[in-house]
């Protein structure tokens, strides 16, 4: 099997497969999404993935999208010889997204495509292939594989409390650190000792004891602003954390007027 570049549509319905050739893919219009033996992102006009030889990736598109694939493999002219480091870019299964300068390259490609009045050569698709994945190479050799790379808490924090009154998933989360839901789940509990639903739990009752102590907001309110389904639901999880129940968080930070009086007697 020779290299080929190919622009398809992926069908919408979840498909799933693994193949002995590697594999980049571009999105050029719509958005899909891939999970690769566990690592799950997005793909959006002008980014892209890595899906390396023999690993299972699921995929689907997103309404109407289109992509560009290239089909790699292991003895391609474009991976061997002289181009022997580029096959580094196969260890391991990733996400990028395409800079300024491989922007105008890609745009270079597709009109090489287009101009050929018949289904490019061989050697022309590696010559394509060759100087895509060299520039990728470059861009991509230095920085930290996804797979073991540190989650980003500080940004999972501001979209927990982005969307605190809302039903949180642990599928949520993992979207937003672009990992499937069982990557993200071990990587999760493997860097804070805590499962998702915990550390969600935790982050409402620290909202729900800030907004008791600073505001005079009804206690059915304040369930409301920190995702708890009802007033007794956040009782129930106070008692279980703090050992008492919101109404005494509350009077401990706005006292009644004879409690003030007696106590500066």
């Amino acid at each position: 099997m020779s290299s080929a570049i190919r622009q398809i549509p992926l069908d919408t319905a979840t498909q799933h497969h693994a193949h002995d050739y590697h594999q980049i893919v571009i999105g050029l219009r719509g958005q899909a999404e891939f999970e690769i033996e566990g690592l799950g992102g997005s793909i959006s006009a002008l980014s892209g993935c890595i899906v390396p030889a023999n690993h299972v990736h699921y995929y689907a598109g997103t309404g109407e999208n289109r992509q560009l694939i290239l089909d790699l493999p292991a003895q391609a002219p474009s991976l061997t010889g002289f181009h022997h480091e580029l096959a580094r870019l196969f260890d391991a299964p990733r996400f990028f997204t395409l800079d300024d300068p491989l922007k105008r390259y890609l745009d270079f490609l597709l009109h090489e495509l287009a101009a050929s009045p018949t289904p490019a050569s061989a050697s022309q698709y590696e010559r394509l292939a060759a100087t895509l994945l060299g520039c990728l190479h470059a861009r991509l050799a230095g920085s930290p594989d996804p797979a073991h790379r540190r989650l980003d808490l500080k940004r999972l924090d501001r979209f927990i409390e982005d969307h605190l009154p809302s039903r949180l998933s642990v599928g949520d989360l993992a979207r937003e650190a672009c990992l499937s839901e069982a990557h993200f789940r071990h990587r999760f509990r493997e860097q804070t000792g805590l499962t998702p639903w915990q550390y969600v739990r935790r982050k409402r009752l620290e909202a729900a004891r800030r907004l008791l102590g600073e505001s005079r907001l009804p206690l059915s309110e304040v369930a409301a602003l920190t995702g708890f389904a009802n007033q007794s639901a956040l009782s129930h999880a106070c008692r279980q954390a703090f050992g008492h129940p919101p109404s005494q968080i509350r009077r401990a930070a706005f006292p009644p007027a004879g409690q003030v009086t007696r106590a500066r007697r």
